[in-house]
């Protein structure tokens, strides 16, 4: 079994911005496979799919970006998930908007969804797949950065990332190995 955790802040408010990277990406996924987050437990929406016989649960935490962990580790304690059956996809600043990056491990990078997972999980070996926001402007700080839109010239770098984002998970669950799929996607 594997989870898939898409990280965002729940609401109207926040839906097309730079931090809900990780939800725009899972809805896209859900949508090119006919699926719906039409579950809640564990203080998160999710679905469950799957992929050559293996379950597959998608996860929207619905505890605001900085307690993301506690939705993730309801699944992981109550399927007694392993560590690497668990993928998370959130938004980097250290990237250009439009480029991904998946990494077997690693700290949290000053991302606080991440932080509260790691702090849950108590492990920093959690796959994840950071999908670039970019920098904030001068004089813009990291909170007005990523709590707002991406510009309209953003627009097509972002899609074409949020594809490959799918295509990356996607190519994970049929069976590839974490490296195999960062090999090809990075």
């Amino acid at each position: 079994m594997k989870l898939v955790v898409g990280l965002g802040n729940p609401g109207p408010k926040y839906a097309k911005t730079r931090h809900n990277i990780g939800f725009i990406t899972l809805d896209e996924w859900a949508y090119q496979h006919d699926q719906a987050f039409d579950k809640n437990q564990f203080k998160g929406d999710y679905f469950d799919y799957f992929i050559n016989g293996e379950k597959v649960i998608f996860l929207k935490p619905q505890t605001f970006m900085n307690l993301s962990g506690e939705a993730v580790i309801g699944f992981v304690n109550y399927y007694q998930l392993a560590d690497e059956d668990v993928l998370v996809v959130y938004d980097d600043m250290d990237m250009d908007p439009g480029r991904i990056r998946l990494r077997a491990k690693g700290s949290a990078g000053g991302h606080n969804g991440m932080k509260n997972i790691i702090n849950h999980m108590g492990t920093q070996e959690i796959q994840r797949l950071k999908i670039g926001v970019g920098r904030p402007a001068p004089k813009r700080t990291v909170v007005d950065h990523v709590l707002s839109s991406f510009p309209e010239s953003d627009h097509p770098a972002m899609l074409e990332s949020i594809k490959t984002a799918a295509e990356a998970i996607t190519y994970w669950l049929e069976g590839n190995s974490f490296t195999n799929t960062m090999n090809r996607f990075n």
